[in-house]
């Protein structure tokens, strides 16, 4: 049953990834490629306080998505101005600087050691230590997540976006400044992505570069593509069948050494499939152009 709950409570933590994700390249149409590089600020920074300086994992968790935001603001103002593949090479290429932080900056990071001994989140005193009442947390953030995104979807701002996203020159012809519209989408995002990264580590207790790799923001980006662009329930859905079915060779009895190169094969060959069959994935309106 633990592992079950374990299970819900990771596929939760992606699914705030892959909205905070979707809102940017769904909603957005920014092809952006390095995500999870601030899952991994907002990871260390929340784990980081409270091994060093002993800070509440709740107040680390905001600092932590706080400096997750400031890092989308610098990443977004120089990528924004970017279109196509040189804006998803940019963002790429901020992810793999992310990563090579964290893994080379030992002093720090402990590199690849990593940190261990991550203290939990507590609440009244009470440590959150049964996985139930984790999960009990998880699933408040990720609803959270999608109330705070389906609301900016539906303002005008978010009508702002798709405009954007159908028809970027249109946007500027009615006077719409459509970079400050993507700097702030990626600051949102950004901002999200490291409320997840946080809460990973508080549940895991031990973090290193490894869990922050090009190939995790690439797995990240396949459930928003395989849920469906600029769909909050397609989020829920791709970062649901993504984590729960690689999980089903386990139950193969298949070492880990063969297990995690075939997950990496098995997503790269849905995303073909999904490409040639429905690029708009599962339940989304719109692919990109």
């Amino acid at each position: 049953m633990e592992y079950f709950l374990h299970i819900i409570i990771i596929s939760g933590i992606y699914i705030i990834l892959t909205l905070s994700l979707n809102l940017i390249v769904g909603f957005t149409g920014l092809p952006a490629l390095g995500h999870i590089a601030f899952a991994c600020v907002g990871a260390y920074t929340s784990s980081l306080l409270a091994l060093n300086y002993g800070i509440s994992p709740w107040i680390g968790l905001v600092i932590g998505a706080w400096f997750a935001s400031i890092l989308g603001l610098i990443i977004g103002f120089p990528s924004i101005r970017l279109k196509g593949d040189y804006l998803a090479l940019a963002t790429f290429g901020f992810g793999v600087i992310v990563y090579s932080v964290s893994k080379n900056w030992v002093d720090l990071t402990r590199g690849p050691m990593g940190l261990p001994g991550i203290p939990k989140f507590s609440f009244l005193g009470f440590e959150l230590q049964p996985v139930w009442a984790y999960l009990v947390l998880v699933i408040a953030f990720v609803f959270i997540t999608a109330f705070v995104i389906n609301r900016i979807i539906d303002s005008p701002f978010g009508r702002i976006l798709k405009s954007i996203r159908e028809d970027e020159i249109a946007s500027i012809s009615i006077g719409k400044n459509v970079n400050k519209y993507k700097l702030t989408v990626f600051v949102i995002g950004a901002f999200f992505a490291g409320i997840a990264g946080s809460l990973y580590a508080h549940y895991i207790t031990f973090i290193d570069p490894s869990s922050f790799t090009v190939m995790e923001s690439i797995a990240v980006l396949l459930m928003v593509v395989f849920g469906g662009m600029g769909s909050i329930k397609g989020s829920f859905i791709g970062a649901l069948i993504l984590v729960i079915f690689p999980e089903m060779l386990r139950f193969l009895g298949m070492p880990s050494s063969i297990a995690a190169p075939l997950r990496q094969m098995i997503y790269g060959l849905l995303l073909i499939v999904l490409m040639i069959k429905r690029p708009q994935g599962i339940i989304g309106r719109y692919r990109f152009k």
